[in-house]
């Protein structure tokens, strides 16, 4: 062997040599991120999120469904949104009916809430504007907003059940649902304008899967994170099951934590409930099942606990119910009341 050829492997070598050390150095990085506290099932806390509008969308009677949840199901935790075309639906012509009694039944038993306001709340279509809102310039919806909300903390702010004010919902997630363009100066004055008028903690919300969690946690005193293991792309145009496991959830919290310091972490969405290429109710018992039903119920309750996190709000009351209701199935709803009834 010559010594050109010879110092060309050596070179080789060394350069593998070197890769070799930045993949271990890697990989090491990425185990040591992916481990964390995890919880045992008796310290664990469980609420959900309530829709009235997804109630309705059902045809039910979403105040029976709503008093099941509490006194059934035995829910002392609960998310409840304050959608803007539904408390303003005329300009400056504010209705309050719906959400006070929600929020009076709920205190009554005394339930934790969680009280989220903002143009983009939980749901589909995500951006709940009134429709009288469409014909206003960015800065005049902007403004109008502002306004909403100022209207919807002082009048609850006195409510001790109230913990924390949630600031939109996944709002750094901009391309999902129909809304306008994602405008990061206005979400901190709405930040702003709640933190100046209550002291209590701010929520602020992103997706689990698809960000990187930073920017929301940077704002958050209470930082909440979607967790979703299948789902419909409509994209795609085809069912997808995230091939991530709890180190992934680990991971993500250990990063941001180098540059976010929110007082608490929280799952804000955990699934439990069906994610197809139509609303679930218009779903065959085979679709459903697709992405989620009793087994994947409890696997996600579990992977859920691995993934580090104490708090959660299931996401799918409103079809536990339906289930139960309509096929006469209670076997997802005796399921969830087991969580709360512990």
């Amino acid at each position: 062997m010559s010594s050109c050829n010879f110092k060309q492997m050596f070179k080789v070598l060394k350069r593998l040599k070197v890769s070799f050390f930045i993949l271990i150095v890697f990989l090491f990085f990425i185990f040591l991120f992916s481990r964390g506290h995890i919880y045992p099932p008796e310290k664990l806390k469980y609420g959900v999120t309530f829709s009235v509008k997804k109630a309705r969308d059902l045809n039910l009677d979403w105040q029976k469904m709503f008093l099941a949840i509490l006194d059934d199901l035995g829910a002392r935790r609960l998310r409840l949104a304050a959608y803007w075309d539904e408390v303003e639906p005329r300009p400056g012509k504010f209705q309050w009916e719906d959400l006070d009694w929600q929020i009076t039944q709920a205190s009554d038993r005394g339930a934790e809430i969680i009280l989220a306001v903002g143009g983009r709340l939980p749901r589909w279509p995500e951006c709940h504007f009134p429709g009288w809102a469409e014909a206003l310039s960015t800065a005049e919806r902007e403004e109008k907003i502002l306004a909403y909300i100022k209207k919807t903390i002082e009048r609850y702010k006195d409510n001790k059940n109230i913990i924390a004010w949630q600031v939109e919902n996944e709002p750094f997630l901009s391309h999902f649902g129909h809304c306008p363009e994602f405008n990061k100066k206005f979400l901190d004055k709405e930040i702003a304008l709640v933190r100046s008028l209550d002291s209590r903690p701010v929520v602020v919300t992103d997706s689990g899967e698809l960000s990187v969690w930073i920017p929301a946690a940077r704002r958050a005193d209470i930082f909440g994170t979607t967790m979703y293991r299948d789902t419909y792309s409509h994209i795609l145009k085809r069912y997808i099951h995230y091939p991530i496991n709890p180190g992934f959830f680990h991971f993500k919290k250990n990063i941001a934590r180098l540059f976010a310091h929110p007082k608490k972490w929280i799952v804000i969405e955990l699934q439990a409930e069906p994610w197809g290429p139509r609303p679930w109710q218009e779903l065959t018992q085979a679709e459903r099942d697709r992405t989620m039903n009793l087994e994947k119920f409890k696997e996600i309750i579990e992977f859920a606990r691995l993934a580090g996190f104490r708090e959660f709000y299931l996401w799918g009351a409103e079809w536990w119910y339906w289930e139960r209701e309509v096929n006469h199935n209670p076997a997802l709803w005796e399921e969830a009341r087991r969580l709360f009834r512990k």
